[in-house]
């Protein structure tokens, strides 16, 4: 408490200095409190990619990143709501992420929002390794730092129109205006359709298409000496079909035709507004960062994919979370830093699930599982599944690092506690009939109560790291944590079972302390090296790394059941190497990465399997990108910029399941762009997966049957812009 109250009378006392003794000097209103601009000098993999580039390359999303950082992999499992991220073997296709995400210093809460429009941009950076000490919860694996345009650096107005296949459209607007040099102003939309790439051949509309926009403002104000104030309000929409899904055939090797008869869905409308205040003193900066995130979505599958009725599933998520950190940072000095704070999370999520059981579902899934006297008289019935989940965590941070000649020593220790509760509501009404017995009876079974998880997590973390002329070698070890949680999806296979028993009379005593799941833990190590070669021409990241975890988290999809659960898997272990160089040579701009990941269970056994040496699945084991960028040499009359862009990325093998019995091959895609800037005007050619490669990029398991999903076809337009 005496911490805030420094804080905020020192908010309150700024506004009484008088105007003469306003400073812009020393002010950076963008950059963050933790992490240095300077990644050469860090201990640690980062990948940066700049506006220029992703505007050039035509990096629309963070997905579209997947193979430029190395061992970092976000694949299109078919809707924006499922934004799984791998780095080095590690990730979650549901519930919590290994990677966290933070936009203009404010962190995502829930994943669903973490597959957004990539526009005005100014830098996305992506580290690799736990930044648990810094960062927290759901970052073992690393941070995706996003930092948007910023009115105080640019000013002007910004106009895109872009047209490519499958009537795929996108328009993007903006305005920037620095009203002095302490106040600036934007506001800028987005707007997306596609009629989509998968045809549902059942009923010959495509699957996949749909309409996304998104309106962000922003407010930068330097109010008195040595403060800064930052505000961005972000509101965003979603309405999109996907789940292109396609049935395959074990015995054949083969997949069908994308075929199922109910509609499939998603839709979110989100709000995000983060507030960052800081005050910049001599020696050391104060900030504050407060976010608040409402997500409202809902999801329609139609469960099995199938022509057949079997059933179909919602879930409608109403989450609000607020979140507020105070950060104290030292400004480098000769010898010594440090960086403290303390951070504080609250988020409500409610949530309605139900699954609605069709005519061959009850069937196939319920009546075939009664003896042959019982006969359900309903075609069709519910099963409601409702959700109430808070979630509180609180942390407190201290990271130093001491300078000694060429040698820099860095330590850090978090403590982060959480607590999640579940009140949980499933419930069904079906009629059964006993002929001859004269029987007609209803069966109504409940399945309610109340669960919660905590966890205490000490994360700690340690480097050495050797500075040079030219760069750093460096060694660290870090502890990482994903948060533990609950089993939403199970609850409709466990009132199943439930009302089974029941109409065969059986006493049920199945508690909800089973769909819990542990936090997973991690030790990440690794050796590397950082350098700036040639004049600042050729820069050169390499890094080895080890990592041990426990209770890692893994999802389980049950032989012959309708959901799918979080579970621990024991023990894993995952070792690589990556290797990322961006070499200027005239007119030409190179950038090649390389990253590869040996992760494999240590102790796993499942239903009696024992899968120890088994690759984990869903990661990929390697992955690979070059890029080339040439300025073609053109009259100035003609053109001011005209830039080539080559690009080839590499992906795989990715095992689909446990036992490694599927796998997707290493697969290669190819880009490439054509961008000509003249004054306010500029335009672009430009096409990705240029040889139509086919290949798949999602597995899963529904009631025995299984199928994938096939990464988008080759795609190709042209854009327009205009800056004024």
């Amino acid at each position: 408490m005496t911490f805030i109250a420094a804080f905020i009378s020192l908010f309150i006392t700024a506004f009484t200095e008088t105007a003469d003794t306003v400073m812009l000097a020393g002010i950076d209103i963008v950059s963050s409190v933790k992490l240095s601009d300077d990644t050469n000098m860090q201990p640690y993999s980062a990948t940066t990619i700049g506006r220029a580039d992703i505007e050039n390359r035509h990096i629309n999303t963070i997905k579209e990143l997947t193979a430029i950082a190395p061992n970092f992999y976000q694949p299109d499992y078919g809707s924006r709501m499922t934004s799984s991220i791998y780095v080095r073997g590690f990730g979650s296709r549901i519930d919590q992420p290994v990677v966290g995400m933070n936009i203009d210093q404010i962190p995502l809460m829930n994943k669903n929002n973490y597959d957004f429009e990539l526009f005005d941009i100014d830098k996305v950076q992506i580290i690799r390794g736990a930044q648990s000490t810094l960062f927290g919860r759901n970052t073992s694996g690393g941070a995706i730092n996003i930092t948007t345009l910023s009115p105080l650096n640019f000013q002007g107005k910004r106009l895109s129109v872009e047209y490519g296949n499958e009537n795929n459209i996108r328009v993007k607007a903006a305005h920037y205006e620095a009203a002095s040099r302490r106040f600036g102003w934007s506001v800028g939309t987005y707007y997306n359709h596609s009629d989509g790439f998968f045809t549902n051949n059942y009923t010959g509309n495509k699957c996949d298409g749909g309409d996304n926009a998104t309106v962000r403002a922003r407010v930068q104000w330097l109010p008195a000496d040595r403060w800064s104030i930052d505000n961005t309000l972000t509101v965003g929409y979603t309405d999109e079909g996907g789940w292109g899904y396609r049935l395959y055939d074990a015995a054949s090797g083969t997949l069908a035709p994308i075929a199922y008869n109910e509609e499939c869905f998603y839709r979110r409308f989100n709000i995000s507004d983060g507030l960052v205040i800081k005050r910049f003193f001599d020696d050391f900066t104060i900030s504050s960062a407060t976010g608040y995130q409402y997500t409202d979505d809902k999801m329609h599958l139609d469960n099995d994919f199938l022509v057949d009725d079997y059933f179909t599933m919602e879930q409608a998520q109403r989450e609000h979370s607020i979140t507020q950190e105070f950060v104290i940072k030292s400004k480098n000095s000769e010898d010594l830093r440090w960086t403290a704070g303390v951070f504080t999370f609250y988020k409500r999520m409610k949530m309605n699930a139900p699954v609605h059981f069709h005519e061959v579902g009850v069937r196939e899934l319920i009546t075939k599982r009664l003896p042959s006297w019982f006969f359900i008289d309903e075609n069709t019935f519910d099963i409601t599944d409702d959700f109430v989940i808070p979630t509180f965590g609180a942390a407190a941070y201290l990271q130093a690092g001491y300078i000694t000649g060429d040698f820099d020593f860095e330590a850090g220790l978090r403590v982060d506690y959480e607590k999640s509760t579940m009140d949980y509501y499933s419930h069904s009404l079906v009629h059964y009939t006993i002929p001859g017995a004269m029987l007609h009876e209803p069966i109504e079974t409940l399945f309610d109560g109340k669960e919660s998880v905590n966890a205490l997590e000490l994360l700690p973390g340690f480097s050495i790291t050797y500075r040079h002329r030219h760069g750093n070698i460096y060694a660290s070890a870090r502890k990482g944590f994903k948060a533990g949680g609950f089993n939403t999806q199970i609850f409709s296979d466990i009132l199943q079972n439930k009302m089974i028993r029941n109409m065969q009379g059986i006493s049920d005593e199945t508690d909800a302390s089973a769909t819990k799941y542990r936090p997973e833990e991690s030790w990440n190590y690794e050796i590397g090296s950082n350098l700036s070669l040639l004049d600042d021409n050729l820069n050169i990241s390499a890094s080895l790394f080890y990592i041990s975890c426990t209770d890692q988290q893994l999802t389980i999809h049950p032989a012959t059941g309708t959901g799918r659960i979080m579970s621990n898997a024991g023990e894993s272990r995952s070792y690589g190497c990556e290797l990322a160089t961006k070499y200027n040579i005239g007119d030409f701009v190179i950038n090649a990465t390389y990253g590869y990941t040996n992760a494999k269970f240590e102790k796993f056994i499942n239903e009696g399997t024992n899968y120890k040496g088994n690759h984990l699945p869903y990661a990929p084991r390697e992955t690979a990108s070059l890029n080339i960028a040439y300025k073609i040499p053109a009259p100035h009359t003609i053109a001011n910029h005209l830039i080539l862009n080559i690009g080839w990325n590499g992906i795989g093998r990715i095992y689909w399941n446990e036992a490694n019995s599927l796998s997707q091959s290493f697969y290669s895609l190819w880009q490439a762009s054509l961008s000509w800037e003249k004054g306010h005007f500029g335009a672009s050619l430009w096409g990705k997966n240029l040889l139509n490669k086919r290949y798949n990029t999602f597995y899963f398991r529904s009631i025995g049957n299984d199928f994938f999903a096939e990464g988008k076809p080759l795609q190709a337009g042209v854009s327009f812009h205009i800056n004024l």
